[in-house]
């Protein structure tokens, strides 16, 4: 008999049947002659029963001097329980292996501080709600590369090393590059405009590196992005990208991951309500709902969070700011031809987190290009291989970033940026 998933018991898949189980021993309590143990696995977790009368009095007396995260075999019969947390517990007639784990397990049942679940987040990760996310977050990935495949997109990667900014310089990591000066990936941005020629439409999910000095709940100084690129597409066209790539994948979340979706307090008809075309605001209305609002904010401001979260009260589904002024975007966006001062550029802000998509139309004639790197006071020079794409077939063009971290705190209602990332790396935390 192979080993069963706790998943599958979940699922109603082995009711009245007996299953070998194997797993982590997260708790255990006694009552007399019972003793209620709750198993982990990879997939989830169950409570398990044992009584003494059915098991006997050696491997009662066995289960009952396990310390928490022992690892271990058992067998048992899967009844539905009411009672049980998850409706379903085994009830338990043989032990197999054991690999005793030591005691002291630092992490106990008590409440710690989230400083002190970053320290033993090597250990934390085993909780089953971090389980959980882990879980969802490899699904995002999954459900996002099926769009991309269904959409005829190439995956592509770009480098980490980098020698110029691709975004605002004062957020690089600077490393040592065996005898020069190089820095940790902000975006692929500039690298895709490259591959995007022989590729087509293209993607790539990797890490990138911002050097912000932000302690909010929004930032990690290394999170994983989610970019497209495609050529023959304008501000327009990679809107409409970001609203069928993630109605898409709230879709697959709401049909396929619903006991998930309502452990974190998500009702999967939420998801459902996501549909395109989002809503859509430029910049200039945005700034008149915050002013309308009390916030304190001026023309050609950039939006943080504080102006984000008011903004994201007005709507209870994902929605497009576009148009930001020249100054606040990259220097690659295009400036909108019937209003130079702004930009085609457009940013997807959700629901009580704010932006998780930075996007636009890229300039694609060299002269304007140059204009813009002048106009920040670049170094033309080190963005020498990028002004060849312009001098060499160079079409409209449009891509975007997303957070996944970011995304999944909108989706699951996490109350911070940390939750969605196995080990964060963050402003003061660079282990474990």
């Amino acid at each position: 008999m192979s080993f069963a998933s706790v998943s599958s018991i979940l699922d109603g898949k082995h009711e009245g049947e007996e299953v070998r189980l194997r797993g982590w021993l997260y708790n255990k309590r006694s009552s007399g002659g019972l003793q209620f143990l709750t198993l982990r696995d990879s997939t989830g977790v169950i409570q398990c029963v044992v009584n003494k009368g059915e098991v006997g009095d050696n491997v009662f007396n066995e289960i009952e001097g396990l310390t928490d995260e022992s690892a271990l075999e058992l067998t048992g019969i899967v009844k539905q329980e009411s009672r049980a947390p998850s409706g379903y517990e085994v009830s338990v007639n043989g032990l197999g292996k054991v690999y005793r784990a030591e005691s002291g397990y630092p992490i106990s049942k008590k409440f710690h501080g989230p400083e002190f679940l970053l320290d033993y987040r090597h250990l934390s990760v085993r909780d089953p709600k971090m389980q959980m996310i882990l879980r969802v977050r490899s699904k995002f990935l999954e459900i996002a590369r099926d769009w991309f495949k269904e959409n005829n997109y190439t995956e592509h990667q770009s480098p980490s090393f980098i020698t110029a900014a691709c975004e605002g310089g004062s957020t690089l990591f600077e490393v040592k590059y065996f005898d020069q000066t190089a820095y940790l990936s902000q975006s692929w941005q500039l690298y895709a405009e490259a591959a995007m020629v022989p590729l087509g439409d293209i993607y790539t999910i990797a890490p990138s590196f911002r050097a912000e000095r932000s302690r909010t709940r929004r930032h990690l100084a290394e999170y994983w992005h989610m970019e497209v690129e495609r050529p023959w597409c304008d501000l327009e066209g990679i809107m409409k990208v970001g609203d069928e790539l993630n109605t898409y994948i709230c879709r697959r979340f709401s049909s396929e991951m619903l006991r998930e979706l309502k452990s974190f307090g998500r009702n999967p008809k939420d998801l459902d309500k996501v549909e395109p075309p989002f809503p859509r605001i430029t910049y200039d209305e945005a700034l008149e709902l915050l002013q309308k609002d009390g916030v304190q904010v001026k023309w050609g401001d950039d939006f943080g969070w504080q102006q984000e979260e008011p903004l994201t009260r007005h709507f209870d589904r994902p929605f497009w700011v576009t148009h930001f002024p020249k100054g606040v975007k990259a220097f690659y966006h295009k400036p909108d031809p019937k209003r130079p001062e702004v930009t085609l550029s457009a940013d997807l802000l959700a629901p009580g987190v704010g932006e998780i998509i930075g996007g636009g139309q890229r300039i694609h004639d060299y002269d304007e290009l140059m204009q813009r790197i002048h106009e920040e006071n670049l170094n033309p020079d080190d963005y020498s291989w990028y002004l060849d794409l312009r001098r060499y077939g160079s079409v409209p063009h449009s891509g975007f970033g997303q957070g996944v971290e970011r995304t999944l705190v909108w989706i699951f209602k996490l109350s911070h940026i940390r939750e969605a990332i196995a080990f964060p790396r963050m402003m003061r935390r660079l282990t474990p």
